[in-house]
């Protein structure tokens, strides 16, 4: 079975009514059917962070994030097939950004990909379009319980064209810069993780603080079923994310599922660790969720590069790490309450640093074509490579997000933040018009004693301990004079 030649003159594959498109994959259709499985299940994780997300937050705000989820697929979609897809991989890119090439998938359908000659254009586009709606995902979570809905969408379809189609072209199109330097990323550390926590944070930071008046429900997580459900997703999903990275159905791309599952588990292990220690013995199903996220941001960049015990030790390395900076919003003043850029910027980065150290030439060509040496091969100058990443996309991507927020953030109109009195009263009963999430009941009650308890303390009406007092009074004086 000869592998399949992209051929110029047939930019689409060629004319169905001429030619069968589908014989030059004969034999390899394997290849594609894998890739096509794990973009669905690449799917999962969108709700699972909407999920995730709303049990993180107040139950006041939750809904919000579980619609965003919804929302952003829908925007993120229109994008890459818009202009997205070409601008990160169009087979004419420069070493920054692509063209027009493709716009409006222009010639996408049969021909074989620019990232795989295995998979037919087409799978690639709705692989690669799942990745960058994960991403954007990722990134609306710096705005979560003051972030205004239609400009977080409007900020999403830019923020994809600006930030996240410029990384992935420099990572991952056969003309970026990062590609041939070489900087090692599997499956996204840097497009995926460093360049979304990092404008997570820009997001919050310009956004400012939320506003804290005493609710002991402030900065806690309102569901815990919720988070663990949400994790659920993304661990499952992440299989997809991972596994089906090496864009055919290789050893290799076994091995980067084995490892996505070695490192989520590892990733438990050493934030349940140091929690442990840390709260006198206790335990946390939050603290190892976050774990499990940690462990799968870590591995991201290496799990086909190295080996399954190096995948164990990234995974735990990289919990520890993001565990040990449970504090991290104190130090750099940023209410960034989700912990994206704890987890995905901070994690990211530790992910591709590692890599650079332990990617293994031997693993990697367990797919029979790719050699990629780290310094455990004694290849040390790679790690000066993934810093090179790590600065380029944090750099590019924090000051990007910050100039587009600012300048939607000035835009006559278009509003960022909730005003004080919604995000009191929750974004979800500011921004929709019937739902809440939970139990209504309990909510109708609270909003009754709440009403009640204005009605007795409104102005010129004495507080009731001081009526009930007054009444007191006034009758024992009556009964004294009655006795007189």
């Amino acid at each position: 079975m000869s592998t399949p030649v992209y051929n110029e003159t047939m930019p689409n594959g060629g004319n169905t009514m001429e030619v069968d498109v589908n014989a030059q994959y004969a034999g390899l259709e394997y290849h594609y059917t894998y890739i096509v499985f794990c973009g669905f299940i690449v799917w999962l994780i969108i709700p699972g962070i909407g999920l995730l997300y709303g049990g993180l937050a107040r139950r006041k705000s939750a809904v919000a994030l579980l619609f965003q989820s919804m929302l952003v697929v829908a925007v993120t979609t229109f994008q890459w097939m818009f202009w997205g897809y070409s601008l990160a991989y169009s087979r004419t890119a420069g070493p920054f950004i692509g063209n027009l090439a493709n716009f409006g998938l222009k010639d996408v359908m049969a021909a074989p990909s620019p990232g795989s000659a295995y998979l037919p254009e087409i799978v690639f586009v709705f692989y690669q379009l799942l990745f960058c709606a994960c991403t954007v995902q990722i990134v609306i979570g710096g705005a979560f319980e003051r972030g205004r809905i239609v400009p977080s969408l409007i900020f999403a379809f830019c923020w994809a064209t600006l930030v996240y189609c410029p990384i992935a072209c420099w990572t991952w199109n056969a003309n970026g810069w990062l590609f041939n330097l070489p900087s090692l990323d599997f499956a996204g550390g840097g497009p995926v993780h460093q360049a979304s926590g990092w404008s997570a944070l820009a997001y919050a930071f310009v956004l400012g603080k939320r506003k804290h008046t005493g609710d002991p429900s402030h900065a806690k997580p309102h569901n815990t079923t919720l988070v663990f459900l949400g994790t659920v997703f993304i661990w499952f999903g992440w299989f997809g994310f991972n596994g089906g990275s090496a864009l055919n159905a290789t050893v290799r791309a076994m091995l980067a599922a084995f490892n996505t599952n070695t490192a989520a588990s590892f990733g438990v292990l050493g934030w349940v660790l140091v929690d442990f220690f840390k709260h006198g013995g206790k335990f946390s199903v939050v603290g190892a969720c976050e774990g499990a996220i940690a462990g799968l941001v870590g591995i991201t960049p290496a799990a086909g590069y190295v080996s399954v015990w190096l995948a164990a030790l990234i995974g735990f390395v990289t919990a520890v790490v993001c565990a040990l900076c449970q504090n991290l919003n104190e130090w750099i003043h940023i209410d960034e309450g989700m912990d994206v850029f704890k987890l995905h910027g901070v994690g990211g980065m530790v992910g591709s640093f590692l890599t650079g150290i332990f990617a293994t030439q031997g693993i990697s060509m367990l797919d029979g074509f790719t050699a990629a040496p780290g310094g455990i091969d004694g290849v040390g100058i790679q790690v000066g490579k993934q810093f090179a990443e790590i600065t380029a996309i944090g750099a590019y991507s924090f000051t990007v997000s910050c100039a587009l927020l600012y300048i939607l953030k000035y835009i006559p109109g278009l509003h960022l933040r909730v005003s004080e009195e919604a995000e009191m009263k929750g974004l979800d009963l500011d921004q929709f018009f019937d739902e809440q999430i939970g139990d209504w009941s309990l909510f109708e009650e609270l909003e009754k004693r709440h009403a009640a308890s204005s009605i007795i303390h409104a102005p010129g009406t004495p507080p009731a301990q001081e009526a009930a007092s007054g009444s007191n009074s006034d009758g024992e004086a009556a009964e004294k004079s009655k006795n007189h």
